[in-house]
C-alpha cells in the first residue's frame, strides 16, 4: 500500500505463509482512490499509478469509472463505460462463478468488494490480463468525498507468495468487523496509513466509516478471513526479529452437512452474530442519556439506515415505573435519532426533542399500544401522505416514501417504555419476517437496558432531591463574618453522601459554623445527614456549648441505630470577643488562614471519636482570632486520594487556603481548582469557608438596669440616645417602642435584682435583654379586655426577627431590626 509518494516500491511481504491462516495479516501493496461528489478522482496514490498505469497528474481530475475496474460501486449515473485510451472492456468475476457485482446485491450505498479482470485486448498495458482486487466504501460528510476505493494485483498473490493458480482463484475480497480480527487495536491503529496525503480531521472521519463499514478482509473460505494491512516494502533491519500473532482461539461449532451451502442458516447465523454484538455494546453506563444514545446507534447502518427512539415522558424524567398501558393521550418524546443519510437531512424535520401524542390511525400508535412489532415491507404513497400529514409544515414523503418501515416497542416487565422507529431505504432490502423477528429481540433487550438505567436514573433522583433539601442556602452575610461554600457530589456509583456544612445565628450576635460527613453514601447516609443536622441546629439555638453539643449528638446517634457514624466539626465565633471555641468529632482540623501576614495553619484541636462511637469525651478550644482572619472547614473527600498519604492533602489545602483571592468564592474556586484536579476523587466535598470581620467595640453598647419598673423610660432614653449618635435617626421611634416591652417584660417576669441591655450594630440593628431566670417567654393570646399579654405580640410585629435562649440560670430575649438608610431631620 502507498500514501501517496512516488518512491518505488519492492516486492510485497507477507507476515504469514498459509492462505488459511487466520491469525495471520494479509500484507499487500494497495492502491488507494477517492471519488469526488461528480464522479471524478481526487486522490490517486502511487500504488495507483503502479497498478492501473495512469499517473496522478494525469489521473485526477478525470471520472473514474474511465479509471477503475469497479462498475457497480460507483454512484448512479456515474459509472461510464471504460474508454479504450484506458484500459479496454473487462469483466468482473468472483473465482468461483460469473457475476460477482450482480450478487452484491445493489450500488454504492454500502461497502462492495469484488473482482475485474481486465481483458486482453488492452492497449495501453503490457500485461496480458490484469487481476484487480477491489474495495469500494461510500463516504458521507460535509466534505466532497464520496467514495474510498482500495485496489490489489491478484496476480501478485501468485507470484511474490507462491500461491497456486487454483489458490489464487479461490481468493476474494470482503468484509469484517475488525473486532472480530486478532490484534484488531493495531489493525484500527494501521488504517489511516491506507489513505493518501489528506489533513487529520477528513482522515479520522474517513476511518471512521470504515470500520463501521467493515475492515476490508481476503477471504480464502467462508470461515478464513485475513485482514489486509498496508506493505511499504521496507526492508528489515539485520538480526531484527520477525514478530509473531498469536492466532486467534475459535470455538467449535457442529455445522450440519450442506448447512454452510445454506442461506437461511447463514441468515440466522448473522443475525445472531448482529444481536449478540449489540448486547454487548449498550448498556456499558447506568446514564440514561448515554444508554439511549447507544441503543439507537446499535442498528445502524448494519440492520437500518434509520433509527429513531421514542420514549415516554416518565422514562426520560427518571421518574417512577410508566402507569399502565399508553393510549391516545400519552406523550411521546424523541430523544434520539441516528442514520447513515447526508449529515442535517433529518435534523429540521425530526429534530431530537419534539414531543407529541401519535394519533391513533398511525402504525407507531399500532406498536406502542399492542406491544407489538410493526412491519410495513415499503411506505406506499398513501401511507406516506398519512404520516406527514401528522406533522405541521414539514414534509415527510421525500424522506420515508418507498422506504421499508419497521417499528418496535421498548418495553419492560410487560409495559411499553416507548418504541424504536427503523427504517431502510429503497435501494437495500426491505425488512422480512426474519427482520421482524431479529427487530422485536432487539427492543427487548434494548428495553431491558433502558429501565435499568431509568431505575438507577429514578433512585439517584430521589437521593439527590433528599440531599439537596437537607444542604442549607447559606447566607453570605452574617453578624461579624462572611460565608461562602462549596458542594460537589461525588464521582463514584451512588454518588450521593451524607457531607454537610451549615451557618446557624445564635444569640449575641455570634454564628456557629458545622461541618459533618456521615459514613458511607446512598439514601441511607443522606436521611442521617438530615437527621444530625436537624438536631445540631435545634441545640445550638438552645446555646448548647461545643463540647456538650457533641456529646448529645453521640448520645442521639447510638439511639437511632448501631451504623450511625459520624464526623462532625462545630465551631461557635464570637465577634466581639474576637474568639472562636471549636469541639472535633473525629473530624479533619480546620485550616486558619491570618490576615495579618497571610500565614495558614491546621488549628491543633483535640479529636474525639466519630459520632455514633459512644464512650468517648469530647473537649473543645478557644482560638483567639483578629478581623479578616479566615476559618476553613472542608470534609475528607477534598483531601483525602485512596493510594495517597491525607497529609499531603492537609498540606496542599493549606497551600491553596493561604491563597490571596479577590473575594470569598474565588477563594472557595482556588481551593477546588487545587485539590480535585486528581482522578482518584471519588468521595463528596463539603467546603465551608468564614471571613472573620469581627464587630468593632464602637458598635457595641452595654448597660446594667435595676430591676425596677423605673428602669424602663430609662432605657428608652439610653437606647435613643445612642441610636441618634450612631445616626440611625429612622430606627429610634421603632427601637425605643421594642425595648420597652423587652425590658418591661424583663422587669415584671425576670428574676435577681439586675438587667443586662446591649445593643450591636452591624447590618441591622440587634438588641438583648437579659435577667436571671431561665424561663423562656411565650407569645400569649390577649383578649381585647386585657390589659397585659401584648408585649411579645408588639416585638413579633415590628422586629424582623426576635427569640430567646436559655443558658446556665439566665435567659436573653433579643430581637433585630431592619436598618434603612438615614434621612435624618
Amino acid at each position: 500500500m502507498d500514501r501517496g509518494n512516488e518512491r518505488d516500491e519492492p516486492p510485497s511481504r507477507g507476515a504469514g505463509d498459509g492462505a488459511g491462516d487466520a491469525a495471520t495479516a494479509g500484507r499487500i501493496p494497495l492502491a488507494v482512490v477517492v471519488v469526488d461528489r461528480d464522479g471524478l478522482v481526487s486522490h490517486w496514490s502511487s500504488g495507483a499509478r503502479r497498478l492501473f498505469g495512469v499517473a496522478r497528474e494525469d489521473a485526477v481530475g478525470r471520472p473514474a469509472g474511465d479509471l477503475l475496474p469497479v462498475s457497480g460501486a460507483l454512484p448512479d449515473g456515474l459509472d461510464a463505460e471504460p474508454r479504450p485510451d484506458a484500459y479496454g472492456p473487462y469483466e468482473a468475476y468472483d473465482g468461483l462463478g460469473p457475476d460477482l457485482e450482480a450478487s452484491l446485491g445493489g450500488r454504492t450505498a454500502y461497502a462492495t468488494a469484488g473482482r475485474a479482470r481486465i481483458s486482453e485486448d488492452s492497449k495501453d498495458r503490457d500485461e496480458t490480463r490484469l487481476d484487480v482486487l477491489w474495495w469500494a466504501y461510500p463516504l458521507v460528510g460535509p466534505g466532497p468525498e464520496r467514495l474510498l476505493v482500495l485496489a490489489a494485483d491478484a496476480a501478485r498473490l501468485r507470484v511474490e507468495r507462491g500461491y497456486t493458480e487454483e489458490a489464487v482463484e479461490r481468493i476474494a475480497p470482503g468484509f469484517a468487523r475488525y473486532t472480530e480480527l486478532p490484534a484488531f487495536g493495531e489493525l484500527a491503529r494501521r488504517l489511516p496509513e491506507i489513505l493518501p496525503n489528506m489533513g487529520p480531521g477528513l482522515s479520522g472521519r474517513i476511518v471512521s466509516q470504515v470500520l463501521e463499514l467493515g475492515y476490508p478482509v481476503l477471504e480464502f473460505s467462508q470461515y478464513d478471513r485475513v485482514p489486509v494491512t498496508p506493505d511499504w516494502g521496507v526492508p528489515r533491519r539485520a538480526g531484527r526479529p520477525r514478530p509473531h500473532t498469536v492466532p486467534q482461539q475459535r470455538t467449535a461449532v457442529d455445522v450440519p452437512v450442506g448447512a454452510e451451502h445454506d442461506l437461511e442458516y447463514v441468515a440466522v447465523r448473522e443475525r445472531l452474530e448482529f444481536l449478540n454484538e449489540v448486547s454487548s455494546g449498550i448498556g456499558s453506563s447506568l446514564d440514561l442519556g448515554e444508554t439511549i444514545r447507544e441503543v439507537t446507534s446499535a442498528a445502524v447502518p448494519r440492520f437500518a439506515d434509520f433509527a429513531g427512539t421514542h420514549l415516554r415522558s416518565a422514562v426520560l424524567a427518571g421518574e417512577g415505573f410508566p402507569d399502565g398501558p399508553p393510549d391516545a393521550t400519552t406523550v411521546m418524546h424523541r430523544v434520539w435519532v441516528e442514520h447513515n443519510d447526508e449529515p442535517g437531512r433529518w435534523d429540521d424535520t425530526v429534530p431530537v426533542g419534539e414531543t407529541f401524542a401519535f394519533p391513533e390511525h398511525t402504525p407507531f400508535f399500532q406498536c406502542m399500544v399492542t406491544g407489538e412489532p410493526v412491519l410495513i415491507p415499503r411506505i406506499s404513497e398513501e401511507l406516506g401522505n398519512r404520516i406527514s400529514g401528522e406533522f405541521e409544515k414539514r414534509d415527510l414523503r421525500p424522506l420515508i416514501n418507498g422506504r421499508s418501515l419497521l417499528i418496535v416497542p421498548l418495553k419492560a416487565r410487560n409495559v411499553v417504555l416507548g418504541f424504536m422507529v427503523l427504517m431502510r431505504r429503497p435501494d437495500r432490502e426491505p425488512f422480512d419476517g426474519m427482520d421482524r423477528t431479529t427487530g422485536a429481540e432487539l427492543a427487548a433487550r434494548a428495553g431491558l437496558v433502558l429501565d435499568n438505567a431509568r431505575m438507577y436514573t429514578y433512585q439517584e433522583n430521589v437521593a439527590e432531591t433528599l440531599q439537596d433539601s437537607m444542604l442549607p442556602q447559606v447566607s453570605p452575610r452574617m453578624a461579624g463574618c462572611d460565608v461562602a461554600t462549596r458542594y460537589l457530589p461525588g464521582t463514584r456509583l451512588g454518588r450521593i453522601g451524607g457531607d454537610w456544612f451549615d451557618t446557624i445565628k445564635l444569640p449575641g450576635s455570634r454564628t456557629a459554623l458545622v461541618v459533618g460527613d456521615v459514613m458511607g453514601h446512598g439514601l441511607n447516609a443522606a436521611a442521617m445527614m438530615g437527621q444530625l443536622r436537624t438536631a445540631v441546629q435545634t441545640m445550638a439555638t438552645m446555646e448548647t456549648p461545643p463540647a456538650q453539643l457533641l456529646r448529645n449528638l453521640d448520645d442521639l446517634a447510638r439511639r437511632l441505630g448501631e451504623n450511625y457514624l459520624a464526623t462532625c466539626l462545630y465551631a461557635v465565633y464570637d465577634p466581639i470577643r474576637g474568639e472562636v471555641q471549636l469541639s472535633n468529632a473525629g473530624h479533619i482540623p480546620p485550616v486558619l488562614v491570618r490576615a495579618e501576614d497571610g500565614r495558614s495553619e491546621l488549628l491543633d484541636l483535640p479529636t474525639g471519636a466519630p459520632i455514633g462511637v459512644g464512650g468517648v469525651a469530647f473537649e473543645s478550644a478557644v482560638v483567639r482570632v483578629s478581623p479578616g482572619d479566615r476559618l476553613v472547614l472542608c470534609t475528607d473527600g477534598l483531601v483525602e486520594v485512596r493510594g495517597a498519604d491525607i497529609g499531603d492533602g492537609l498540606a496542599a489545602l493549606c497551600e491553596s487556603a493561604a491563597h490571596p483571592a479577590a473575594s470569598m468564592d474565588a477563594a472557595c474556586d482556588t481551593i477546588i481548582r487545587a485539590l480535585n484536579t486528581h482522578g482518584g476523587r471519588k468521595d463528596d466535598v463539603a467546603l465551608l469557608m468564614a471571613r472573620l470581620n469581627g464587630i468593632r467595640a464602637g458598635d457595641v453598647a452595654e448597660w446594667q438596669l435595676a430591676r425596677d419598673a423605673r428602669e424602663v423610660g430609662q432605657a428608652r432614653r439610653l437606647v435613643r440616645a445612642q441610636l441618634l449618635e450612631w445616626g440611625l435617626y429612622d430606627a429610634v421611634d421603632t427601637a425605643e417602642l421594642l425595648v420597652s416591652e423587652v425590658v418591661s417584660n424583663a422587669v415584671r417576669h425576670g428574676g435577681g435584682d439586675r438587667i443586662g441591655l446591649r445593643l450591636v450594630r452591624t447590618d441591622a440593628l440587634l438588641c438583648e435583654v437579659t435577667d436571671d431566670e431561665p424561663a423562656l417567654p411565650t407569645l400569649l393570646g390577649a383578649g381585647t379586655h386585657d390589659e397585659s399579654g401584648r408585649g411579645l405580640r408588639v416585638v413579633s410585629r415590628l422586629a424582623r426577627e426576635w427569640g430567646a435562649s436559655a443558658a446556665g440560670h439566665h435567659k436573653t430575649v433579643w430581637f433585630e431590626q431592619a436598618l434603612t438608610p438615614s434621612r435624618g431631620f
